[in-house]
């Protein structure tokens, strides 16, 4: 806000967006909040957009701007007449990145922060730099209060919204109901008229249990009983509203990156629980599942913390044809690449870091080390760069 015309937070809805810009502008001498919940609001920014930002004074507060896309053009015109900074501060449930005629409208004059569900750090009333920590490379000290087992399945099953932490466990599967049905009848339903809207929470239980793994359309939409073009709209229906993630595939080559499948992961591992009905004995136990929450776990908490990081790396995930896979890849620009691979495992071997060690022949130079989560309690070097690091650290 102190350099930028225009400040857009989007992100799912309940991580906090509203909160969050009602406590900023409240700091503020002068400021106008709107929001478009209020429908006699909704209606009057509809039908006169210009107009409606004309009479804000201020610094402009605007919840849900994804309600009137004919805002951005009214936003673009008043910038361009006073370019000060800190005039616009905008909140939104679905991503304008995906909606390119209201991400081009105001480029070079908006910055976007995604707030996603609470990190971990978060909820312990701190930040954590797991991250930035893995960019700079060296050592990796063991915490000093690893997580135990059951400790970790407590934060896989809780996940991250602020109001399902504060409930109690038989109480969260009825707020992740409601919290369902309101993104489907409002969000999704406000961006586009698709058919079929009551196929949706089938086709959100089939991705969640995929979450972690290669998305393959052809087979879910086998599964789903959905034509491949409307699974399509779905998919990015579900990822504009910050429900999935996609995450592309690292090469060498960069423009082999286009024709590689993502990965899938889920936007929380408490929503990812609710959608498999999964009782908190299952989620590291059941075999089938164990690996696809853990490893959705650990690809939340590093979107999370790369939102706040210095380095801003891109997620990515590695797949050679050979087999070797690296769970996640951090790049960060042209210049480093680091990896990270989740194992449930309480002792590792050599062979845990083949993926990682093909990674490296692959980045050649630009390869800055790796490292292995892991259910252990102590930080141990395996020679080159790779580390096996508790998921503690990812918090600690």
């Amino acid at each position: 806000m102190a350099d930028t015309p225009v400040v857009l937070i989007n992100g799912a809805r309940q991580t906090g967006k509203t909160t969050l810009v009602r406590a900023f502008a409240a700091g503020i001498e002068q400021a106008t909040y709107a929001t478009f919940d209020d429908a006699g609001m909704l209606a009057a920014a509809t039908n006169d957009p210009q107009g409606f930002i004309a009479s804000l004074e201020g610094t402009a507060v605007i919840d849900e701007i994804q309600k009137v896309p004919q805002l951005f053009p009214a936003i673009k015109m008043s910038v361009d007449n006073d370019r000060r900074p800190g005039r616009f501060l905008l909140t939104g449930s679905a991503n304008v990145l995906m909606l390119p005629k209201l991400s081009e409208s105001l480029a070079g004059r908006m910055e976007i922060i995604t707030l996603r569900p609470l990190s971990q750090g978060e909820q312990a009333g701190r930040c954590d730099n797991f991250v930035d920590r893995l960019m700079k490379g060296g050592k990796w000290r063991s915490p000093s209060n690893p997580d135990s087992r059951k400790q970790l399945v407590d934060r896989v099953y809780k996940g991250g919204y602020p109001e399902v932490i504060q409930r109690t466990r038989s109480r969260r599967r009825n707020w992740f109901a409601s919290y369902l049905t309101t993104i489907l009848q409002r969000d999704i339903r406000d961006l586009s008229n698709i058919e079929a809207l009551s196929d949706a929470p089938r086709l959100m239980a089939l991705l969640a249990a995929r979450s972690g793994s290669l998305l393959n359309v052809a087979e879910v939409s086998r599964s789903a009983g959905i034509p491949h073009s409307t699974l399509q709209r779905y998919l990015a229906l579900f990822e504009t509203t910050f429900l999935i993630h996609h995450v592309r595939p690292w090469t060498a080559n960069l423009s082999k990156r286009l024709v590689k499948s993502p990965k899938i992961l889920l936007g929380d591992t408490g929503f990812m629980t609710y959608l498999l009905n999964a009782s908190e004995s299952s989620v590291l136990d059941d075999l089938t599942l164990a690996g696809r929450f853990i490893e959705t776990f650990v690809g939340c908490e590093l979107l999370k913390q790369i939102e706040w990081s210095e380095s801003k790396p891109a997620l990515l995930h590695y797949r050679t044809g050979a087999g070797a896979d690296v769970d996640f890849v951090l790049e960060a620009g042209a210049r480093q690449v680091m990896g990270v691979e989740v194992k449930l495992a309480q002792t590792l071997k050599k062979e845990d870091f083949r993926g990682l060690q093909s990674l490296a022949a692959d980045a050649k130079s630009r390869f800055a080390g790796g490292v292995v989560l892991y259910s252990g309690s102590q930080c141990i070097p395996f020679g080159d760069g790779l580390w096996a690091v508790p998921f503690s650290c990812l918090w600690e």
